[in-house]
């Protein structure tokens, strides 16, 4: 078995997270065959360097291999680029010329971008991957050609699927072998090695001392987003080691400078979402249901304090247990107090012009209100340590287990009827679709 530190060495690799290891890994592993491979991934996650260790590795090594960006060919000209054209095919066309596919029959070729490639392109590619034939333009010959393809993306296929951007059947012929290269606020400490390697090799070219980051600019740079991974890194370290000519000893408050205060990591990021508008519909989710497990949480607290200065035996435990109640008011928030209202934007619009009657204001917290008579009756009887118990387990609760419960009571508030349940909880009809399958919610 080939080890992941000579992979490293030989393609120029740099990091030690458990996620970039794996990913090496699966491309040691998937090289030997003829698997095609699907790399996903962000802009500037180093897609290519991983199809070229998959070609090396591979029995087509030194055979031809290919890199195209499907998004930089004009849809007119790229089925001529990728299968080639006839003489007098269509204007211009001069001479026959071979594709790509053509070109590189029995080597490799790499088709980053994959998912702006035009419909009928991809109907085309689909053939060259089930059957290994494709036609020239201009041309009724079908010819044969015997290559490996590995693709790659930086969007969502199967939401590009979805919306009838992407064939369906391309995609799962694509992900046969899927390889995911993390994003790099993901990959920790493998941060600080890329900028001491971009800082270092900048100044061995520029006959010069390499930059140092001190201790709080280091916390400060893992804190960053890096929307633009490795290329942004790379910039960053670039423009610091050019402009502080005088101060190789970098504080926080000089990389401050180069770093855009807009991308500063403040949240968690969910794998593979944006958060360029706001938050991710999968985010809304999370952090309404936390709100609501928070104010449940209190509550519950008010009620047991309510049930124990109703006893004598509770003053005691009230005395014993000062801090658990001290805060109980400050416990009971609202949410939209807590919590900046644009970071819930898709939740409610003001300019919403349903006209359904049963479709309710965009909010999915509880009412204390509308709920009190029902929660008091439920824990009326209940003892003391029981609901302490059920406090603890609140505290401790699933996301996942959150997300269904809060999609089964929007869809139970709106008789299920998805649009306003969507509306609700502030997503898309078809994000909505897409969870009740993954719940098993159709019922």
């Amino acid at each position: 078995m080939i080890e992941n530190q000579s992979i490293k060495s030989r393609f120029g690799i740099i990091g030690n997270s458990s996620a970039l290891n794996y990913a090496i890994q699966v491309a040691i592993q998937v090289a030997a065959t003829d698997m095609t491979v699907l790399i996903t991934g962000e802009s500037g996650t180093g897609k290519e360097s991983f199809s070229k260790i998959i070609h090396q590795l591979s029995p087509r090594k030194h055979n031809n291999f290919i890199a195209i960006n499907c998004g930089a060919i004009p849809e007119g000209t790229i089925d001529s680029e990728l299968f080639g054209h006839e003489k007098g095919s269509f204007t211009g066309a001069s001479d026959a010329r071979k594709g790509y596919f053509e070109e590189t029959n029995g080597g490799s070729i790499f088709l980053d971008e994959i998912g702006e490639m035009p419909l009928g392109t991809q109907a085309r590619l689909l053939r060259v991957l089930e059957n290994g034939e494709f036609i020239r333009v201009g041309s009724s010959k079908v010819q044969k050609t015997n290559v490996r393809v590995i693709a790659a993306t930086n969007v969502d296929l199967m939401k590009a699927v979805e919306k009838g951007k992407f064939r369906q059947d391309l995609y799962f012929r694509l992900n046969t072998v899927p390889i995911f290269i993390p994003p790099l606020r993901e990959r920790g400490n493998d941060i600080l090695l890329l900028f001491r390697k971009f800082a270092s090799d900048l100044a061995e070219k520029n006959f010069a001392k390499p930059i140092n980051l001190e201790e709080d600019a280091k916390k400060l740079l893992l804190k960053f987003r890096f929307p633009g991974n490795i290329r942004q890194l790379k910039n960053i370290a670039s423009q610091i080691s050019v402009l502080e000519v005088d101060n190789k000893d970098i504080s926080a408050e000089v990389l401050m400078k180069y770093l855009p205060q807009n991308q500063m990591n403040t949240l968690p990021m969910v794998l593979g979402e944006s958060r360029e508008e706001g938050l991710s519909e999968r985010e809304s989710i999370l952090f309404k249901a936390m709100f609501d497990v928070k104010k449940d949480i209190a509550e519950l607290k008010k009620l047991v304090l309510s049930i124990l200065q109703g006893e004598t035996s509770g003053k005691t435990i009230i005395q014993q247990n000062k801090h658990l109640f001290n805060s109980v008011e400050d416990d009971f928030f609202t949410p939209t107090n807590s919590y900046p209202a644009s970071s819930f934007n898709n939740v409610s619009n003001t300019n919403n012009t349903n006209t359904n009657t049963n479709a309710q204001p965009a909010s999915l917290f509880l009412n204390p209100a509308q709920n009190e008579k029902e929660e008091n009756e439920e824990f009326e009887y209940a003892k003391v340590e029981d609901i302490s118990h059920s406090v603890m387990e609140e505290d401790t609760f699933s996301l996942e287990k959150q997300e269904k419960e809060m999609i089964m009571r929007a869809l139970k508030k709106n008789s299920n009827k998805r649009k306003y349940a969507a509306h609700d909880l502030g997503i898309s009809e078809r994000t909505l679709y897409r969870k009740i399958k993954q719940y098993g919610l159709e019922e």
